[in-house]
């Protein structure tokens, strides 16, 4: 993210108003950046300049997390009209920003850039449970279920999907899986992780150490969801069986596909950042290296932004969550391949 989006330009709250929705509506449609462009609605704060949202503010968008990372995501292959980012606020926003603009499109298309049938949306799978009024499917829950299977995405259902959620618990769950490691090893400031450069099955250890304790797990009705989310890999009846199973079997499996499954089931369900307990945010513990001198929070969105380019190299498999999102995006648009819902 640019320096200059990184200050009071920002507003802080993420869940659109009927009136701040309306106004975030009209400026993407009247955008000239969409016209004949796929348009991809993501979670993330939007920029305002002096207190007012504005076309100007909405240009930069796309510099400004999480519209940033997805852009970093879209496969180098795709050289021409590439996807334009929006940030919509939280998941709500994101759902009630797609349902609005289609339908302040239909009530006045001569005012509209956007084509109805290059629009989609991402959002974050998350533990709690959010309703969809007026979309094929009728929540979250629904649509993951429908979108993946044992962690992989069901090709054959792709199709019937405009708003994807993300197979893993959230985006930030992307940031790492265990093909990064590369990354992190290469990377020329080297991130740390609790004074030590970054090991990420330590980081999977320490995520586990703390599934029983994670308040957003031992909700009620969250508990059962993230049970059944991955019974395919751990058929565990509480939280506490599933602790000490996942780490029991972790530690002695040599099998590496087997391990790669574990983790994957880990990061179904237990959040990689958590601002609101930071005892539970293990993306904020990734630091810099001391010899440091910029800004951590700028240095974690660097490190995101080589993430997101090493997603744009990887093949369209099932098991690569964002890079088959963005293949079957363009064969929705560019090989007319799109759905009618």
């Amino acid at each position: 993210m640019s320096q200059n989006l990184s200050n009071k330009n920002l507003i802080l709250e993420m869940s659109l108003n009927s009136e701040q929705l309306q106004e975030h509506c009209e400026i993407i449609l009247k955008s000239r950046d969409i016209k004949n462009k796929i348009v991809v609605l993501c979670e993330g704060k939007i920029p305002d300049i002096e207190g007012r949202r504005s076309p100007q503010a909405y240009k930069k968008m796309e510099e400004m997390p999480d519209a940033n990372f997805y852009k970093a995501c879209v496969p180098r292959w795709w050289r021409e009209k590439r996807p334009q980012f929006f940030n919509c606020g939280d998941r709500a926003s994101v759902i009630n920003t797609y349902l609005k603009l289609l339908k302040l499109h239909k009530q006045d298309t001569t005012n509209s850039n956007l084509e109805p049938d290059r629009l989609f949306a991402m959002i974050d799978l998350d533990l709690h449970l959010q309703k969809i009024d007026d979309y094929f499917f009728p929540d979250t829950e629904a649509i993951f279920c429908n979108l993946y299977e044992k962690s992989e995405v069901r090709s054959q259902n792709a199709a019937l999907h405009r708003i994807w959620i993300t197979g893993l618990i959230h985006k930030e769950a992307y940031f790492i899986t265990p093909e990064l490691q590369s990354i992190f090893d290469d990377y020329p400031n080297y991130p740390m992780y609790q004074d030590n450069p970054v090991q990420l099955n330590s980081i999977y250890m320490d995520m586990a150490d703390k599934i029983s304790s994670d308040p957003d797990l031992k909700n009620n009705l969250n508990i059962q969801r993230a049970l059944d989310r991955i019974n395919h890999c751990l058929n565990c009846t509480d939280l506490d069986k599933l602790q000490d199973s996942w780490k029991t079997e972790f530690k002695n499996t040599s099998d590496e596909t087997r391990k790669h499954q574990l983790i994957r089931a880990l990061l179904t369900i237990k959040k990689v950042k958590n601002e609101k307990q930071p005892e539970h945010d293990y993306w904020e513990k990734i630091k810099p290296p001391v010899d440091w001198s910029g800004n951590e929070k700028v240095f974690r969105e660097q490190l995101s932004l080589e993430i997101g380019r090493f997603y744009s190299q990887q093949n369209s498999d099932v098991k690569s969550h964002l890079p088959f999102f963005f293949k079957t995006l363009y064969e929705f648009v560019y090989l007319k391949k799109t759905p009618q819902l």
